[in-house]
């Protein structure tokens, strides 16, 4: 208590306050002056599969033997409703020849399209004549804003040549229509996508909070300071890890920034609610704002740090991941929650020490005499009000704890039993919408052409020498190849030889990407036939399909690996912190429970309530780390308080008022969190989307049914074996447990 009175002192004192924030000032002011912000050092392109994946291997040997040269295709689809013209046509070779005398930005190669005869080029169209795919090649090294560049000073090409803008032209008209895809029309999209997001989502993320903090306190001073608080935090967090970043440390990208400038507002008011709503409890028993304050911050920091460290913890799991975008999370996402608690611990003290009571204006808390001397010095009758202790759902607890209990296992259990009908993706382009200009020349060419055009697959197989031409017929024979490409020699060992595959569907789907590990098979069985030994090492299968399918496996080991290590971790420290293997237990399973109703129910709104056909296959990691940390930080918080309660009254008195004390702020802080999450549903793209829907899913559901009403019934039920091994309170509270706050 001491300890924790100094500490407050030290942020808190009449003095101190001002020193903690200066100090803050300074800390942000230098950082931001020598280091770049984290959004300058963006890298939307770093890879996500590990070097020793199969595909990653082949693409090298891809590479090295059959270099295309070509570099990186934009693929111009070309439409129009009942055929392109002769004069199209004509546009198209004009356009060509225009790109060959002056290059776009970055172009590094063409079909010569502009010297093809007529006959020719009318064989390059679709069958029914209304659709063409006409591909320009840019620099292999080009990131996104180069690609987006090239793309641009092309469609300005075509605007001048054609004399209208076929790229804004709607789909299935008389009109010619246009749109770019492919690999660089993809990369641009995407990236355009996260860019544009970057600045609606915190815009829309600072108006919400700031709404629901004005509606639940209605204060604007103290709706105020929990954001005051996040961009300080802000400040510190971005230049750091934009240092990090510019010295090669750790790799950001655009979604990593979106989802963390969530995760900092609403976890960050979380934490700055939890010290902001005991100040106002402790204001109405003491007269002395300062000593309010110090004793708010004894009674509360304890239980702050704790959950700050839990999700810390859970998020630098993720450094065991082997798929780069969960292992690119674990950094940025840890460091942001530590400076943002820290910063709750000593900025928001340093803040409320110098409003004091006026930080809850017009609604100013006031001790009982400190009431009746207002009400005097205003001619109004004094009005005692007596704060209860508890209220319906702590009365309800402990009063029909098997009811709660077995009402809320059925309520989750039933909606975890969803989860098995959850279907999974690995698509990328099934995350944009559905008028985006990549998707839609997608689109085209799935119906124009045979889909499988868009990402072939390559099949490369170590000869040895020995003759495996029976090995292009095997592919050939398989039902879902359209298309086999005649065997290529390899240009450093002329024993690898490759064959250019097609499928029959979607090449980004599930459905083909299962079809890899069969295509592997073939070609070792031919291997194996032709009598060469180990032929498991001398097969390679690069292209996206192949890429998808290591995606798939690599994210599965990564989830079966880092839950249960989140798990164990925070089972830890909960035992740390609470003493008791029974309480934690329990807190742990409620929680993991909470996560697979999300799950379930998450997957109700999306197929049924938005048509999603799946989920990203991202999507339950990611959900998983977030949910169970960021759930257990209510449980701690209610936990705590019930702990403290014990030691000086019966355990369920102490449960009644423990639920009746936390109740209101996890409810407002829940809400923040939910809604926090629930703004990337607002964004145009499908995996922050489902991402936002099943945590805000998730989090509601830990807001109102498991904090408030299944962990208190469980520990109702269970009495004083809820703290066991540690020592249980006398059912007079004249003992307490041995627990720290």
């Amino acid at each position: 208590m001491k300890e924790q009175t100094g500490y407050g002192r030290w942020v808190a004192g009449p003095k101190t306050k001002w020193v903690t924030l200066v100090v803050w000032i300074a800390v942000v002011a230098v950082l931001n002056l020598i280091w770049p912000m984290v959004n300058e050092k963006e890298k939307n392109n770093a890879p996500n599969l590990p070097d020793s994946s199969w595909s990653v291997q082949a693409e090298a040997v891809a590479a090295q033997e059959f270099p295309s040269g070509e570099g990186i295709p934009a693929l111009l689809v070309w439409q129009r409703e009942g055929g392109l013209t002769d004069e199209d046509l004509g546009h198209f070779q004009e356009l060509f020849a225009k790109l060959a005398e002056e290059p776009a930005p970055h172009q590094k190669g063409l079909v010569p399209f502009d010297k093809m005869p007529l006959p020719a080029l009318k064989a390059q169209l679709s069958e029914d004549g209304s659709a063409m795919v006409t591909p320009v090649f840019f620099d292999s090294t080009a990131g996104a804003e180069q690609l987006e560049e090239g793309i641009a000073a092309v469609e300005a090409q075509v605007e001048q040549i054609f004399g209208m803008d076929p790229f804004s032209t709607d789909i299935g008209k008389s009109e010619l229509a246009a749109r770019v895809t492919g690999p660089a029309g993809i990369s641009v999209d995407a990236t355009g996508l996260f860019k544009n997001a970057d600045v609606s989502l915190l815009i829309a993320t600072v108006l919400l909070v700031l709404i629901i903090l004005l509606l639940i306190y209605r204060s604007p001073i103290l709706a105020l300071i929990p954001l005051v608080a996040v961009g300080f935090a802000y400040g510190v967090i971005s230049p750091v890890l934009g240092f990090m970043a510019d010295k090669g440390w750790i790799t950001v990208d655009s979604q990593a920034i979106s989802i963390m400038t969530v995760l900092l507002f609403g976890a960050g008011t979380d934490y700055c609610l939890f010290i902001i709503s005991r100040f106002r409890q402790d204001l109405r028993e003491e007269k002395n704002k300062t000593a309010a304050l110090l004793k708010a911050i004894t009674q509360s920091s304890g239980a702050i740090a704790m959950s700050g460290i839990t999700v810390v913890i859970a998020m630098l799991a993720l450094l065991f991941a082997r798929y780069g975008a969960y292992h690119r999370f674990a950094v940025p996402f840890s460091f942001a929650i530590l400076v943002m608690f820290i910063a709750s611990l000593t900025l928001v003290p340093a803040m409320l020490a110098i409003f004091g009571r006026a930080s809850f204006y017009p609604f100013v808390p006031r001790t009982p005499e400190m009431e009746e001397e207002h009400a005097r010095s205003k001619g109004k009758p004094v009005k005692i009000h007596k704060e209860r202790k508890d209220n319906w759902i702590g009365r309800l607890v402990t009063r029909k704890p098997w009811t709660v209990v077995l009402a809320g296992l059925v309520l989750l259990g039933g909606l975890a039993a969803f989860t098995p009908q959850v279907k999974f993706t690995y698509d990328m382009m099934s995350s944009f919408p559905k008028d985006m200009s990549s998707r839609e020349g997608f689109d085209m060419i799935s119906k124009q052409f045979t889909p499988g055009e868009l990402a072939p697959v390559k099949v490369m197989v170590d000869t040895e020498g020995k003759d495996v031409s029976q090995l292009q017929e095997s592919l050939s024979a398989l039902p879902y190849i359209s298309k086999t490409g005649d065997p290529v020699p390899g240009e450093q060992n002329p024993n690898i030889t490759a064959y250019d595959l097609e499928f029959t569907m979607n090449p980004y789907e599930l459905e083909a990407m299962k079809h890899i590990p069969d295509l592997r098979a073939t070609a070792e069985e031919a291997l194996q036939a032709a009598g060469i030994s180990s032929p498991e090492s001398k097969v390679w299968i690069s292209g996206q399909t192949a890429a998808q399918y290591d995606t798939e496996q690599i994210g599965e080991r990564d989830t079966y690996l880092i839950i249960p290590i989140v798990i164990g971790m925070i089972t830890l420290l909960l035992l740390l912190y609470l003493r008791s293997v029974v309480a934690t237990v329990y807190l742990v399973l409620t929680v993991i429970l909470s996560y697979f109703s999300a799950l379930g129910l998450g997957w109700i709104v999306l197929h049924y309530g938005m048509g999603a056909d799946a989920i990203q296959g991202a999507i339950p990691l990611y959900s998983f780390v977030f949910l169970v940390a960021l759930g257990e930080d209510y449980n701690i918080f209610m936990i705590s308080s019930i702990w403290k309660k014990s030691r000086h009254m019966p355990l369920k008195q102490a449960i009644r008022e423990g639920v009746h004390e936390t109740g209101p702020v996890i409810t407002s802080a829940g809400l923040i969190l939910a809604g926090t999450f629930a703004v990337l549903a607002t964004l145009p793209i499908q995996v922050l989307v489902q991402f936002g829907v099943i945590t805000a899913i998730g989090v509601l559901l830990d807001t109102f049914i498991v904090r408030p009403f299944l962990v208190p019934a469980i520990t109702s039920l269970l009495g004083k074996a809820a703290f066991w091994p540690g020592k249980a309170p006398a059912e007079t509270g004249n003992e307490g447990v041995q627990q720290r706050g």
